[in-house]
């Protein structure tokens, strides 16, 4: 299933890059398929975490006092957290870079989907 959800994500994202015919060009490039690819990630990433967030507090709630239980969907709770921190500040770091490498203004690249 994995296989199969990135190779039709690489290309959707890599036709426009590598001017694949009857797939329009969005004026992408190797920086644009690089940076699409990282947010595939981080968006995958980021849903995991959440989902392991509300498992881990089903987990939490049904517990019904069990020590050992609180204490793994705690342990769940905190590591998703950790995760969804790391997560924020690899896109931050990226996306810095990739405007300074590109602009020369660091999160030039953010200003296409925020502003």
């Amino acid at each position: 299933m994995f296989g199969l959800l990135t190779y039709h994500v690489l290309t959707l994202l890599g036709a426009p890059a590598l001017n694949i015919q009857g797939v329009p060009n969005r004026g992408g490039n190797e920086t644009t398929l690089l940076q699409g690819l990282l947010n595939t990630v981080y968006a995958t990433a980021g849903i995991v975490a959440v989902i392991v967030i509300v498992i881990a507090g089903y987990l939490y709630v049904t517990s019904d006092g069990d020590a050992a239980r609180v204490k793994q969907a705690k342990n769940a709770i905190i590591y998703a957290v950790v995760g969804l921190v790391v997560i924020i500040l690899a896109f931050s770091i990226t996306a810095f870079i990739s405007g300074q490498a590109t602009t020369g203004n660091g999160f030039s690249y953010l200003e296409a989907y925020y502003v």
